[in-house]
């Protein structure tokens, strides 16, 4: 086991439900979490993808685009999916922010990738030693948000983040 990030792809009008009602929001994600073809698992990568995007780990970053994975915007504060509330973004920042992960390439990523300074820095889950392999990962589960982030751009819909 360990701490799983997900994305799910959902309209602005679920959203709003889940505002009045967060625990609706927790049986549509164990309902059927392996059916639901709008959650998107990234596994372990969520920090080593944020540290790609931005150089940092995620207890320090204030880098915009920290955003896509940890908006900073709960659903329900109290609420814990696991590790921590539900962060969501509204169809215009996913679109907003869509646009901007669109343009970053695998090799762009590759130059960015320092296992060493991610070993250093503790950068979860801890794998950098495994170098080639380990940018792999990453760069396999940042295409999956990507891909996330244009479905849900083009569909007008608003994408809730959380880890469990």
């Amino acid at each position: 086991m360990g701490m799983i990030g997900n994305l799910l792809r959902v309209k602005e009008s679920e959203l709003e439900e889940y505002f009045r009602d967060s625990t609706l929001l927790e049986a549509i994600i164990y309902k059927d979490e392996s059916d639901n073809e709008n959650l998107t698992d990234i596994d372990k990568a969520w920090e080593g993808i944020i540290f790609l995007l931005t150089g940092e780990g995620i207890a320090s970053s204030e880098h915009r685009l920290t955003r896509i994975l940890f908006s900073g915007q709960f659903i329900d504060e109290e609420q814990d999916l696991g590790y921590g509330p539900a962060h969501f973004l509204r169809p215009d920042e996913v679109l907003e922010l869509s646009e901007e992960i669109s343009k970053i390439t695998i090799e762009d990523l590759k130059q960015r990738f320092d296992p060493e300074k991610m070993s250093e820095e503790g950068i979860y889950p801890e794998i950098w030693d495994e170098e080639e392999d380990a940018f792999n990962y990453l760069a396999e589960e940042f295409i999956a948000v990507q891909k996330t982030f244009a479905e849900a751009a083009s569909n007008g819909e608003a994408i809730i983040t959380f880890i469990n």
